[in-house]
C-alpha cells in the first residue's frame, strides 16, 4: 500500500500538483442540479402518454380525410410549447439564483487561502473549515482545534463526534464545532457527495398534494379512456354507421376524456411562481415547496437572523461580585482571541475588545448543543456561554441578576473561571462577570409578523438565547403570546412536548433535538409546519418541518437542506412567498372543475353511446370552442389572480361540487336532444350543433361561478368569453361543422333549452348535488 502524500500545511498544493490531479481525473464534481436540463425537459413535455394518445387520435382524423378536425393537435403543441416555455424560464431563474447562493470553500494553494467552488477541488486539497461547513469530499483531519462534526446525514446519530488528528470525515458531514484542516482523499465518483449531499431532504419530503390528487385523476383515466374508446369504435361500426363517422367520434369522445390542459396549469402555474419569487430572490428549491408553504398553518422562527437581523452589539462587562473590571475585560479578550470562533458572538466581542497575542494550552470552542466555549491559557481556564449550561446550578443573586437584564432586552452571558474545560459542563466555574449583547431588530418585523398572524400563521419563536430575553425581543418585534415562555433547559430529559406546544408560544434554551421534536409535537396535533434558521442548531429542525426557510448568509449545510433560501437574507421575502403559494394553490384548485366537466361528461356520454343507436354527439372540431373558450382560456387569467386566502385542503370536494352537476346537466341536455332530434328528424349536423351550445351554455355558468368573487377583471373576462362563443356560431359554422341557428323551426327546439338552462343548472348546483356532495368526505 502506497504512502498518502501529505501537502504542507498552510501551503497546499501547488498549481503543477493540481494541474496533474485534473488530468488524472481527480477533480471533484459539482452537486447534482436543482432544475432538469433542457433537453430533460423537452423530453418530459413531449413524450408523455397524452401526447402519445392524441398523436395516436390525429393519426386516425388523417384517415377520414376531414383535416379540419386535427385542430384539437393545435390546441395539445400550443399547450406544450406553453408548458416548456415557462419550465425553461423558471429553470434559469433558479440556477442564476443557485449560483449566488452557493458557498465557497476556503482551501490552501500555493500558500495562499483562496475561494474555490465544489468542483474545483482536487484529490489531496487542504480546506480549512470552520463551524457550519458542509464537507463537498471524503477527507482526513491534518489539523483540528476541537473540531466537532455532526454525522447525522450518515450514520443516523445526531450527537456530535470530537474529531482529532488523522481521524477520517466523509461527505455530508457538517461541522459544528471548531476548526481544522482536512485533506481530501476521495473526490468526484470516489466520494459519497451525491448520495449524501440531499438524502436529508429526499428522506423526508413528500410529492405536491394537489400534483397527487391530480396524478391519481390521471391514473385511472389512463386505464379508462382506450377500452372505452374502443368500445365506442366497435358499437358504431356495427350498427352499420361508417368508418369517418365512428373515428370522429371516438376521437372526441377521448380528446374529451383528456383533461390535458390540467397537467399543464398545474406545472406551469408552479414554474410561473417559482419565477416570480426569484425575482425577489427568493431560490426555490423544490417547486412542490411552494404548495407545502401555502398550507402552512404554524411558522417556528429562530430568533437570530429571523426575528433579529444577526447582527449582534457588544453593550458592556458587568463585572461579578468584587471583581475588577479592567482584569475581567483584559482576560476575556484573551479568551476570544484563544478561542478564535467566527460565530455572530465571537465576532462581535473581538471587534469591540481587540485580538491580544495568546498562546492557548486547551481550547474549547463553541458548539450548538453544549452552548458554551472556552480555553486554557496563563496558566488558567475560563468559559463563556449560557449560565444554565455553565453551573450545574445557577447561585440564585446571579440568576435573579440575569432576569433583570433578559426583561431588558439584553442578551446576557456569563465569563467565569474554571478548574478544567470538562464537557458537558465544565468543572467548578466560578462567575467573573456577565457580558450584555443587544440584538438588532430587523427594520420591517413587526409589519411582516403581523401580515403572518392576519394571515392565520402562528408564530412560535423556538431559541437557543435566554427565554425572557427572546421574549422581549419577540414582544418588541409584535408577536403575540409572547408571555408564555418556557425555559426548555429545566423540562428534563423526558418533557411532554404535546402539552409544551399547546401551553407555551416562545422557547428559550432550545437544544438541536428540543428543536425538531417541538416541531414533530405540532406535526402530531395535525399542523403544517414551516422552520426558518441560518444555523447547524437548526439542521435537525429544518429536517423535520414540512416547510423549511434559509437565510443564504446561513451555513451551507442549512442551506442545501431547505426549500426555500432568502439571496438576500430578508425575511420579508417570505410575504411574497406564502402569497405565491397560496395564490397558486387556490387558484388551480378552483378552475380545475373546469377541466374535470369535460371530463365527466365526455366518460358519460361515451359509456351511454356505446348501448345506443345514434352516433357520438360531437366531433373533434366542434370541442374546440368549449375546450378553448370555456376551459383554457379563462382558467389562464383567473390561475393569475390574486387570492390569498388560507388553503382549506378540499380540493376534491371543491372540484366535485361544480364539476359533478355540471357534468350531469350537459349529460341530460344532450340526452334531451337526442331525443328532440328523434322527434323532429334533426340531422346529425343540427343536433350536434345544438349539442356544442348547450355545453357551452352550461361551461358558461361554471365559469361563472369558478370565477367568484366577481370584479370587473373576471365579469369582462367572462363577457368576452360569451361573445367569442356567440361570433363563433355567427361567423364560424364552416369551420367548426355547425349549421346555422338563424332557423326558426330549430330555435322552437333550442330556445326552450336555452331558457331552461341556468334555472336548472342552479337547482343541481345547489339542491340535490350539493346535498349528496356533502356527505361525502372526500379527500
Amino acid at each position: 500500500m502506497t504512502e498518502r502524500y501529505l501537502p504542507p500545511l498552510e501551503h497546499g498544493l501547488t498549481a503543477a500538483e493540481v494541474q496533474a490531479r485534473i488530468k488524472a481525473g481527480q477533480q471533484n464534481e459539482p452537486l447534482p442540479p436543482l432544475t432538469r436540463s433542457i433537453k430533460q425537459i423537452f423530453r418530459d413535455n413531449l413524450l408523455t402518454l397524452f401526447n402519445a394518445i392524441n398523436v395516436l387520435l390525429g393519426g386516425l382524423v388523417l384517415l377520414t380525410g376531414s383535416y379540419k378536425n386535427l385542430l384539437f393537435l393545435f390546441v395539445v403543441i400550443m399547450n406544450t410549447a406553453i408548458g416548456i416555455f415557462q419550465e425553461i424560464r423558471a429553470k434559469r431563474q433558479v440556477d442564476k439564483l443557485t449560483i449566488l447562493s452557493a458557498a465557497k470553500n476556503q482551501v490552501w494553494r500555493d500558500g495562499q487561502l483562496v475561494a474555490l467552488d465544489q468542483d474545483e477541488l482536487v484529490q489531496d486539497d487542504l480546506l480549512s473549515v470552520t463551524r457550519g461547513d458542509q464537507l463537498p469530499i471524503d477527507g482526513i483531519v491534518r489539523a483540528t482545534t476541537a473540531l466537532e462534526v455532526d454525522e447525522s446525514q450518515i450514520t443516523g446519530e445526531a450527537e456530535p463526534v470530537i474529531k482529532g488528528n488523522g481521524d477520517s470525515l466523509t461527505s455530508g458531514s457538517v461541522i459544528i464545532g471548531g476548526h481544522g484542516v482536512i485533506q481530501a482523499t476521495a473526490v468526484g465518483h470516489g466520494s459519497f457527495i451525491k448520495q449524501l449531499a440531499r438524502q436529508a431532504k429526499q428522506n423526508k419530503r413528500t410529492s405536491s398534494q394537489l400534483l397527487t390528487i391530480i396524478n391519481r385523476i390521471i391514473k385511472i383515466l389512463t386505464f379508462t379512456i382506450i377500452p372505452l374508446g374502443a368500445a365506442l369504435f366497435i358499437s358504431t361500426l356495427m350498427r352499420g354507421q361508417g368508418q369517418n363517422r365512428a373515428i370522429l367520434g371516438t376521437v372526441a369522445a377521448m380528446v374529451g376524456m383528456i383533461p390535458e390542459g390540467l397537467v399543464l396549469l398545474t406545472s406551469v402555474a408552479l414554474a410561473a411562481g417559482a419565477f416570480t419569487l426569484g425575482r425577489h430572490k427568493v431560490l426555490v428549491r423544490e417547486l412542490p415547496a411552494i404548495e407545502a408553504l401555502a398550507r402552512v398553518d404554524v411558522l417556528c422562527l429562530d430568533k437570530t437572523g429571523t426575528i433579529t437581523s444577526g447582527q449582534l452589539k457588544f453593550e458592556r462587562v458587568e463585572p461579578w461580585q468584587n471583581a475588577d473590571l479592567q482584569q475581567v475585560t483584559t482576560r476575556l479578550a484573551k479568551l476570544m482571541s484563544a478561542i478564535n470562533d467566527d460565530n455572530e458572538t465571537a465576532q462581535a466581542l473581538q471587534m469591540a475588545l481587540g485580538k491580544p497575542a495568546v498562546t492557548p494550552t486547551e481550547v474549547l470552542p463553541f458548539s450548538s448543543s453544549r452552548k458554551w466555549s472556552g480555553a486554557s491559557f496563563d496558566e488558567q481556564s475560563f468559559v463563556i456561554g449560557a449560565p444554565e449550561f455553565i453551573f450545574e446550578t445557577v447561585p440564585e443573586t446571579l440568576k435573579q441578576r440575569i432576569a433583570v437584564l433578559a426583561q431588558d432586552g439584553y442578551r446576557v452571558l456569563v465569563f467565569a473561571q474554571t478548574s478544567a474545560l470538562t464537557t458537558p459542563k465544565p468543572t467548578a466555574p466560578q462567575a467573573l462577570g456577565l457580558i450584555l449583547i443587544t440584538d438588532e431588530l430587523r427594520p420591517n418585523a413587526k409589519a411582516t409578523f403581523g401580515f403572518f398572524e392576519n394571515q392565520d400563521v402562528a408564530l412560535k419563536v423556538i431559541s437557543g438565547d435566554n427565554p425572557v430575553t427572546v421574549a422581549s425581543i419577540a414582544q418588541r418585534a409584535g408577536i403575540h403570546g409572547v408571555d408564555q415562555f418556557i425555559d426548555m433547559s429545566q423540562v428534563g430529559t423526558q418533557p411532554d412536548y404535546d402539552h409544551l406546544v399547546a401551553a407555551y408560544n416562545v422557547f428559550g434554551r432550545v437544544t438541536p433535538q428540543q428543536k425538531a421534536k417541538l416541531i414533530q409535537a405540532y406535526q402530531r396535533a395535525d399542523h403544517t409546519v414551516a422552520m426558518t434558521g441560518d444555523g447547524v442548531n437548526d439542521l435537525l429542525a429544518l429536517r423535520q418541518a414540512d416547510c423549511s426557510i434559509a437565510m443564504a448568509t446561513g451555513s451551507e449545510a442549512t442551506k442545501s437542506l431547505a426549500d426555500f433560501v432568502l439571496i438576500d437574507s430578508n425575511f420579508d421575502a417570505m410575504i411574497q412567498v406564502l402569497n405565491e403559494g397560496r395564490r397558486v394553490i387556490n387558484n388551480i384548485e378552483r378552475v380545475a372543475a373546469l377541466y374535470l366537466i369535460k371530463t365527466m361528461y365526455s366518460v358519460a356520454l361515451t359509456l351511454i353511446f356505446i348501448f345506443m343507436s345514434h352516433s357520438y354527439p360531437f366531433e373533434p372540431i366542434q370541442l374546440t370552442p368549449i375546450s378553448s373558450l370555456m376551459v383554457g382560456i379563462p382558467t389562464f387569467f383567473l390561475a393569475l389572480q390574486p387570492d390569498y386566502t388560507r388553503i382549506t385542503g378540499r380540493f376534491m370536494k371543491q372540484v366535485m361540487e361544480i364539476a359533478v352537476p355540471s357534468a350531469i346537466c350537459v349529460v341530460g341536455y344532450i340526452l334531451a336532444i337526442d331525443l328532440l332530434g328523434t322527434e323532429f328528424q334533426l340531422t346529425f349536423a343540427a343536433t350536434s350543433t345544438l349539442s356544442v351550445l348547450l355545453t357551452g351554455i352550461i361551461s358558461l355558468n361554471a365559469l361563472l361561478i369558478t370565477a367568484r368573487p366577481l370584479n370587473r377583471f373576471k365579469i369582462g373576462l367572462v363577457v368576452l368569453m360569451a361573445t367569442l362563443f356567440t361570433l363563433v356560431f355567427l361567423f364560424g359554422g364552416s369551420i367548426f361543422s355547425l349549421v346555422s341557428l338563424i332557423d326558426w323551426q330549430l330555435a322552437a327546439v333550442y330556445l326552450p333549452l336555452m331558457i331552461s338552462a341556468y334555472p336548472v343548472f342552479v337547482i343541481l348546483q345547489n339542491g340535490l348535488g350539493h346535498r349528496i356532495l356533502s356527505k361525502i368526505k372526500w379527500r
